[in-house]
């Protein structure tokens, strides 16, 4: 992960003009910095995707101390009681917003992987290593007990392992468009995957 990491944080240096100078290690840091706030943004904005459905379906939303391989974490847990299909929309809204950010990155800056676009590398590195370590720990069936894709199995009464793979496969796919932005079938297979993740929602 940590060379997925390195590699979606900087530009690719094959494609930069030969006589361009080497960056100052204040700029490097300065582009690092940036790319951890597009991170953080990511972050963000897939927590405000559950807290808008938590608070539509008016679910009570509350921070709950959990953890996760011995670290501890947080997550936003809310009632039970929800309906099927509300439960699912709560626990899939993160992945959700985490979709529109990367369609909206990839589809419109294509060619980003040779761009110096650091916040943007932040957002889309974020749904990726999110994606995964989810899509991992649902094919594992660990983690905590509030993690999204055990509510979303749940909701949609199908194996969570089954959720698992719906989530870890646009962020593959996501992370091959990245790198091979020239690949179309990957365009649209990412998409459909997504679409058919969503599509849970009325099974």
């Amino acid at each position: 992960m940590l060379s997925l990491v390195a590699a979606l944080s900087l530009p690719v240096r094959a494609q930069e003009p030969r006589d361009q100078t080497v960056p100052s290690d204040a700029h490097s840091t300065a582009r690092f910095l940036r790319f951890v706030a597009g991170a953080g943004i990511g972050f963000g904005l897939h927590e405000a995707g559950h807290l808008v459905f938590d608070w539509g379906f008016d679910a009570n939303p509350r921070l709950r101390r959990v953890e996760l391989g011995g670290i501890p974490f947080f997550a936003i847990a809310h009632r039970g009681d929800l309906s099927p299909r509300r439960e699912f929309a709560v626990s899939s809204a993160g992945f959700w917003t985490q979709y529109v950010l990367s369609e909206c990155i990839l589809s419109h800056r294509p060619n980003l992987r040779a761009e110096r676009a650091p916040v943007r590398k932040g957002v889309l590195a974020f749904h990726i290593l999110t994606s995964v370590g989810y899509g991992a720990v649902a094919l594992a069936r660990g983690g905590p007990a509030e993690r999204d894709t055990r509510g979303m199995a749940s909701a949609a009464r199908v194996s969570e392992r089954l959720i698992g793979g719906l989530v870890l496969t646009p962020a593959l796919l996501d992370a091959y468009r990245y790198v091979r932005p020239e690949a179309r079938w990957a365009v649209w297979v990412s998409r459909a995957a997504k679409i058919g993740a969503v599509s849970l929602l009325v099974r």
